[in-house]
Formats: structure tokens, sequence, C-alpha cells
């Protein structure tokens, strides 16, 4: 199953929903104001929408997520690759770190996962 496409500010409001789900709506309003600086329409409606396009449920009036901010991510990074690098990891990787000095660390975290792939 292909991850719904969310949109910057849908993302926001996930991040907040997954960070407090189940949640009731009407608490999902007051932290959207508080947090976003929305109205409880557009609560409402991002509500709506990401329920429309399968991203949550919303049922009793509970608000839960029905895919992970880790599919989110993956399914981010996966159409930013295509549409920008045309698919290639490798020139993602070296425009990543252009402009950016990476840690040994890291450098370790990319090697373990190019050695973790290699071996199946």
């Amino acid at each position: 199953m292909e991850t719904p496409k969310i949109f910057e500010s849908e993302y926001r409001f996930c991040l907040i929903l997954w960070e407090h789900e189940p949640v009731n709506s009407t608490k999902l309003v007051e932290l959207c104001k508080a947090q976003l600086g929305w109205s409880k329409a557009t609560t409402y409606t991002v509500i709506r929408r990401l329920s429309e396009r399968g991203v949550l449920k919303n049922e009793n009036a509970i608000v839960t997520s029905l895919i992970s901010r880790e599919q989110a991510e993956e399914s981010q990074v996966e159409e930013l690759v295509e549409k920008t690098f045309q698919g290639s990891m490798p020139a993602f990787i070296a425009a990543f770190s252009r402009n950016r000095k990476l840690t040994q660390g890291e450098v370790d975290q990319l090697k373990a996962l190019i050695d973790g792939y290699e071996e199946g």
C-alpha cells in the first residue's frame, strides 16, 4: 500500500497527533490552536482531509493515525529523491553531505547500512 501524500502543514499537524494519540478531537483542536495557531475550523478541515486520504481515522471524536511517523518520513524522502535526484540515492547523499560535515558516527552508521544491504 502506498503511503498517502502529506503536505507540510499537515505533517506539522501529524506530529502533534503522533505525540498525543489516541486523542479526542476537541483536545486536538486545543493543541493545534496552541502549537500551530489554527482555528477550530482549520483543524477539523485537516482532520477531514487526512481521513479521506487514509492518513488518520476519526471515530466517535477520537482521532488516531493510520500511518506511522516513520512511514510518512520514508514516503517524503522517497519522493524527494525521485523528484530532485532522478531516484539516485548516491546523488542525494552527495548533495546532502556537500555542505555539511558528517561526523564519524554518521559515517559509521552509513557504512553499517550499506553493509547490511550487501549482506542481504
